[in-house]
């Protein structure tokens, strides 16, 4: 009876101490809080890496108390004394199986919901096109649709595809939007692409994910999901009452320093594609057309 109490207060103890560990997590946390279907297929896939873990760190946690109990040096302890035990199949088996298991399972999760948030989650419409380039310490969004660009804070359409190009005239970063889907790596002399869309309004938050420095907490920014109407509504206002962004001024921006929310009615052409180009790298997203003209004036000129 003695016995039985006390593996009770250990089992009492563990779970007050999980309890209080926990205490200070919110229930609303971001990444679970999910606004797009791919931070709903990513939410998923912690859910299950979480249920597979916790089949092997929940019995072994209950088996530490236990075992600590059960074997404590005591005089009126109980429990066999046997020194020349070696080993067990039956417990091989079980503590090399299960884990090995899981990580098969948890592997082909991954690796599906890798390949398919490779390609656009939703279908409505083309997918438009963000060029994002991290700065010391700033967000520059550049919409070469639009052309219009913003620092700190971008808008996007509601139930539309957005195709972020990333990349960095500072030192690497990370784009992150929790409740949209994961981060993405900024580089210089690289163009990453994030697909990412939103399926209700919000305005949602962003954040660098890589220590860069002394403004590094303050490489915040805001993505704003709103209806068709009002996102068009926006860009007109934006080419109407924000200044132009010359290479003047994007050099000043580029200087390391903390900016507020800007916006500007026009940028530079091709801002993004030199910027990757000029810290030596190639632009991702390659245009076979381009390829071709540049191949027909190469041949023009030849002749």
């Amino acid at each position: 009876m003695k016995r039985r109490k006390g593996f009770q207060a250990f089992i009492v103890l563990a779970a007050a101490a999980c309890l209080l560990l926990t205490a200070g997590c919110s229930p609303n946390l971001l990444v679970f809080n999910t606004a797009g279907p791919v931070a709903e297929v990513e939410k998923r896939l912690i859910i299950i890496s979480i249920v597979l873990v916790s089949i092997v760190t929940i019995p072994v946690i209950l088996l530490l108390f236990y075992i600590i109990y059960r074997y404590r040096d005591t005089p009126d302890n109980t429990a066999p004394y046997r020194p020349e035990w070696s080993e067990s199949r039956l417990l091989e088996i079980i503590w090399w199986g299960i884990p090995i298991i899981i990580v098969g399972i948890l592997g082909a999760y991954t690796v599906r919901d890798t390949f398919v948030l490779t390609k656009p989650q939703a279908k409505a419409g083309p997918p438009l096109t963000i060029q994002v380039v991290s700065l010391n310490w700033k967000w520059l969004f550049l919409y070469p649709e639009q052309n219009i660009a913003t620092v700190n804070y971008c808008q996007i359409p509601v139930n539309r595809t957005v195709e972020f190009m990333l990349t960095a005239d500072s030192p690497m970063n990370s784009f992150w939007v929790p409740q949209l889907g994961g981060q993405e790596y900024t580089m210089p002399g690289m163009a990453m692409r994030l697909w990412l869309t939103a399926n209700k309004p919000g305005d949602y938050y962003g954040t660098g994910a890589n220590f860069t420095g002394k403004g590094f907490a303050h490489m915040r920014f805001n993505v704003a999901a709103r209806s068709d109407l009002e996102f068009n509504n926006w860009v007109q206002q934006v080419k109407r009452t924000a200044p132009a962004l010359p290479d003047r001024g994007y050099a000043e921006l580029a200087h390391p320093s903390i900016a507020e929310q800007a916006s500007f009615s026009s940028f530079p052409p091709e801002l993004f594609r030199k910027t990757v180009v000029r810290d030596g790298g190639m632009y991702m997203k390659k245009d076979p057309r381009k390829k071709a003209q540049t191949t027909e004036t190469k041949h023009n000129h030849a002749h």
